[in-house]
C-alpha cells in the first residue's frame, strides 16, 4: 500500500511539472513570436516612424474613414446645410429646421439651445440674413463644444504604462482593448492585456483571442477572483519582462452597484502603484445609446477619474451630437472612435474632422 503511494506522488509530481513546462512555453510563444498577422496588416496601413515616448501610438486616418463613420448622423445634416448654403435666406423655418435636426443628433435641448442662441447672436452681428453665414455660425458653435484638450494617447517616460478601460458590457470594451494592443504592436510596443473583468469567463477568453491575435501576452485568472489581484499581476509582470503597456479590461459595472465602483476606485488605486505608471483611464461609451450613454458615464467619471473616450459604434449611430454632448457633459476629450469592425476601424479622433463629415464641409486646402 505504501509502495503504491509513493507511486501515486512521484506520477503527480510529473504532471504537474508537465503542466507547468507547457503552460510557461505556451506564454513564451505569446510573446516572443513576433508580430501576428494582423498587426503586420496593421502595419502596413498606418505607416508612420518609431514614436518617441510619450507620442500617441496611432494615427489620424484618412478622413474617409471618419466620413464612413457619421455616414448615417451627416443624412440628418445634409439637407438643412444644403438649404443654407444655397444661398436661402434665414427666416423662422430655416431656425426651426436647424432646431429639429441638433435634437434629433441627440444634443440635447440644453446644448441645442446654447447653439442655437450663440448662432444668432453673430447671425445678428454680422448684419446678415445669408444661411451661409448661418451655416459659418453653427459650425463654430458646435466646435466650441468639444473640450480644448491634448486628444494623444500617453505613455509614460518609464515602464511600464497602463491603460485602465472601463465601461458597461456591451458598449464594445474588450474588442477596442484588443484594436488597442494591435495599434501599440503596432508602434512597436510590447504589451500585456491584463483581464480583470473575473465575473464574465467570456470576458477573459474573448481578451485570451485578443492577445493571441496581436501578439500580446496576457495575465487571467480564475472566474469571481480579486480583479486587483490581476491588474497587479499583470503590472509585476510587464515590470520583469520588459513590457512596455498594460492594457486592462475591467467589469462592466452598472452605476446604480456602488460596491462596484469602490471596486473601480480600488483598482485606480493598484494601477498607480510603482512600478506602474497610470497615464490613461479610457471609458468606452456606445454611439448608439445617445443620452442614455451619459448618465452611466458620470458615474464612471466620478469613480475612475477618467482622462478620455472612446466612442464605438459610430458608424451604426444617426445621433453624432451624442459626440459633441459628451465632451461638454464630461469635460475629458474623445480620443478614439469605432467606425466599423475591422481591427484598423478604431481610429484618432479629431474634432475638425468630424465636424467637416458630419457638415459636408470640404478642407480649404
Amino acid at each position: 500500500m505504501m509502495t503504491l503511494t509513493v507511486i501515486a506522488i512521484v506520477l503527480l509530481v510529473l504532471l504537474a511539472s508537465t503542466i507547468y513546462v507547457v503552460a510557461r512555453g505556451h506564454a513564451k510563444r505569446l510573446t516572443s513570436s513576433g508580430p501576428s498577422a494582423m498587426t503586420r496588416a496593421f502595419e502596413e496601413i498606418v505607416s508612420r516612424e518609431p514614436a518617441d515616448p510619450g507620442e500617441s501610438a496611432v494615427e489620424v486616418l484618412p478622413a474617409a474613414d471618419m466620413r464612413r463613420g457619421v455616414g448615417r448622423a451627416r443624412s440628418a445634416f445634409r439637407k438643412l446645410f444644403s438649404t443654407m448654403l444655397s444661398g436661402s435666406a434665414v427666416n423662422q423655418r430655416l431656425w426651426d429646421d436647424l432646431e429639429e435636426t441638433l435634437l434629433l443628433s441627440d444634443l440635447g435641448m440644453e446644448l441645442t439651445s446654447w447653439v442655437i442662441d450663440g448662432a444668432k447672436k453673430q447671425v445678428e452681428a454680422a448684419n446678415s440674413v445669408d444661411g451661409t453665414t448661418l451655416a459659418e455660425a453653427v459650425r463654430q458653435q458646435l466646435r466650441s463644444l468639444f473640450v480644448d484638450s491634448d486628444r494623444d494617447l500617453e505613455f509614460s517616460d518609464i515602464a511600464p504604462t497602463v491603460w485602465l478601460i472601463v465601461g458597461v458590457n456591451g458598449v464594445g470594451k474588450t474588442t477596442s482593448i484588443g484594436k488597442l494592443a494591435a495599434m501599440a504592436g503596432a508602434d512597436g510596443k510590447r504589451v500585456v492585456l491584463a483581464a480583470a473583468d473575473t465575473f464574465r469567463a467570456a470576458a477573459a477568453d474573448q481578451l485570451q483571442m485578443w492577445a493571441e491575435r496581436t501578439g500580446a501576452d496576457i495575465v487571467r485568472s480564475v472566474p469571481g477572483a480579486d480583479p486587483s489581484s490581476v491588474v497587479y499581476d499583470s503590472i509585476q509582470r510587464a515590470a520583469a519582462r520588459g513590457y512596455d503597456l498594460v492594457i486592462a479590461d475591467t467589469a462592466g459595472r452598472l452605476h446604480t452597484k456602488s460596491n462596484l465602483m469602490d471596486e473601480l476606485r480600488k483598482l485606480r488605486r493598484t494601477a498607480e502603484r510603482e512600478p506602474a505608471h497610470l497615464t490613461e483611464v479610457l471609458l468606452v461609451l456606445d454611439a448608439t445609446t445617445g443620452q442614455n450613454g451619459l448618465i452611466q458615464a458620470r458615474e464612471f467619471a466620478k469613480a475612475a477619474g477618467i482622462t478620455g473616450l472612446v466612442l464605438t459604434k459610430l458608424d451604426g449611430s444617426a445621433k453624432g451630437g451624442i459626440a459633441l454632448a459628451a465632451e461638454r457633459e464630461l469635460g475629458v476629450p474623445i480620443k478614439l472612435v469605432g467606425v466599423g469592425e475591422k481591427v484598423t476601424d478604431l481610429i484618432l479622433f479629431s474634432p475638425d474632422e468630424f465636424l467637416d463629415a458630419l457638415l459636408e464641409v470640404e478642407d480649404e486646402e
